[in-house]
């Protein structure tokens, strides 16, 4: 086995790696089509030693430069960090097999563009998961936000153009007029900003200012999409489907709710939150955020764009597991990210497919439909599956511990969102499916058949069935999280 220094070395660059051979592999397609899967094998394998390296009560470091006392740019995996890397690099290698065949099916342009960005942004969330304290993760974040805007923007019409600013005039100017100024107030109130087990702002800050504080962070971090700070997220939709499932799953949101369960665990500290009762009002903005995302999804008859509402409200379970500051709920929120990013994946991989496929947007327009393409159907009803919370599926886990979790801090009506939630939750993420096997059809296309659309969905539909009976890995690192 290789080194952990080397490890991290080949986790962070490799993606990074890939985006500079891109142009140059473009001479032949296949070899730059190649270039992302391999990259992905290669990433995923040093996160997962990393994982167990971590699991092994080991802190894996990367030291690169000293700033001033106290302040350097270093990488050093928590558990988290770990969760979050095998995440977004293990996904990689789907979502680039899956890429290949969505753009060549889609006949589309800058497909070198494309490739060479998308695998900077990995590398950037590669970064984001691994950073060692908060000044990292902040560039990181920033250089995550400007790589995912050419993906946005790709297919460069007016509708992209806008979409596009919008994406950078939100995330952007959160992260710079609220973000920015939340980890300098921690830098001259404690004089760290590095991560540490059970958080280090107990005594260094005045708790009446706790909520402020968080309120920077919570809004601070656009790609958490809380309420109001959302609309970017449904605009960026008009890229195509591999940067959705990128946004969705792999890299841009994910980022935003690690970031601010990171702050929470590693910085504020849940026993610190827990006592001054500062997250709060966070608990009950995410319950609104679930609730008011989810009746706009059931409005919406665009696939991607019920998906992307659907999108907002999972990550507030997130937020929400944060906000309520106990251990059990702090851990469903981490295993959501696992079960989330599996099954959201699998549901946009889906879309792509019908898109490509039979091109077909609009769920009305998915009667009948699931006859001509069973697979991607089947690994739909298995993604939605998960993300209601339905055994065996793995999504159940979390969101039976961020139940567990509420309960046991006396957030009773948050069970009653949560199930309402997930009420809801059937009836936007089965009606596709219920219309393409059980409604007689009443569009007639021409459907063909590509191997790389269908395969990656049906993989991830597999792979969020495994995760319940597989759980134990990341259930180790979400408890290893809370007791380190």
């Amino acid at each position: 086995m290789m080194s952990l220094h080397i490890a991290m070395l080949i986790g962070l660059l490799a993606p990074l790696a890939v985006a500079i051979l891109t142009p140059f592999l473009a001479v032949r397609h296949i070899w730059r089509d190649a270039a992302g899967p391999i990259g992905g094998v290669i990433t995923f394998i040093a996160a997962v030693q990393v994982a167990l390296s971590v699991l092994d009560g080991k802190t894996p470091r990367l030291f690169v430069a000293q700033i001033a006392e106290g302040l350097a740019i270093e990488f050093a995996v928590t558990p988290l960090g770990a969760i979050f890397g095998v995440v977004a690099s293990g996904l990689w290698i789907l979502a680039a097999l899956y890429s290949v065949g969505y753009m060549r099916g889609n006949h589309e342009k800058h497909q070198t563009r494309f490739a060479a960005f998308y695998a900077v942004a990995v590398h950037a969330a590669m970064a984001v998961a691994w950073s060692g304290n908060l000044l990292v993760l902040f560039v990181f974040y920033e250089i995550l936000t400007f790589s995912t805007y050419p993906l946005v923007t790709h297919k460069e019409s007016t509708i992209a153009r806008n979409a596009g600013r919008l994406y950078l005039s939100i995330l952007v100017g959160t992260s710079v007029i609220l973000l920015l100024p939340a980890v300098v107030w921690i830098w001259f109130s404690t004089g760290s900003l590095d991560f540490r087990p059970g958080g280090f702002l107990d005594g260094q800050i005045d708790p009446s200012m706790a909520p402020v504080l968080l309120g920077l962070f919570a809004f601070g971090v656009g790609k958490a999409a809380l309420m109001p700070i959302h609309r970017w997220l449904p605009a960026a939709m008009v890229a195509p489907t591999p940067v959705s499932a990128l946004l969705h799953a792999v890299a841009v949101v994910k980022a935003g709710v690690f970031t601010i369960l990171t702050v929470v665990v590693y910085v504020f500290g849940i026993d610190f939150l827990a006592k001054t009762g500062a997250s709060q009002w966070l608990v009950w903005l995410a319950a609104f955020t679930i609730l008011a995302s989810s009746m706009v999804a059931v409005t919406k008859d665009d696939i991607k764009a019920r998906l992307a509402y659907s999108t907002i409200s999972q990550l507030s379970y997130i937020v929400l597991g944060a906000a309520i500051a106990s251990s059990m709920a702090v851990q469903g929120a981490a295993l959501h990210i696992v079960m989330h990013a599996a099954g959201k994946i699998t549901l946009f991989f889906c879309a792509g497919a019908i898109y490509v496929q039979a091109h077909l947007t609009k769920i009305s327009d998915l009667n009948g439909q699931g006859r001509e393409m069973p697979w991607v159907f089947a690994a739909f009803f298995i993604g939605a599956l998960s993300i209601i919370g339905i055994p065996p599926l793995g999504g159940s886990w979390s969101k039976f511990m961020l139940m567990i979790g509420a309960a046991d801090s006396g957030y009773y009506i948050i069970l009653a969102v949560l199930g309402l939630s997930s009420l809801l939750n059937i009836y936007y993420l089965l009606e596709p499916v219920s219309r393409g096997f059980f409604c007689a059809k009443t569009k007639s296309v021409e459907v063909t058949f590509h191997p790389l659309l269908v395969l990656p969905p049906v993989v991830t539909a597999i792979l969020s069935i495994l995760l319940f009976f597989y759980v134990d890995f990341f259930f180790a690192l979400t408890k290893l999280m809370v007791t380190s």
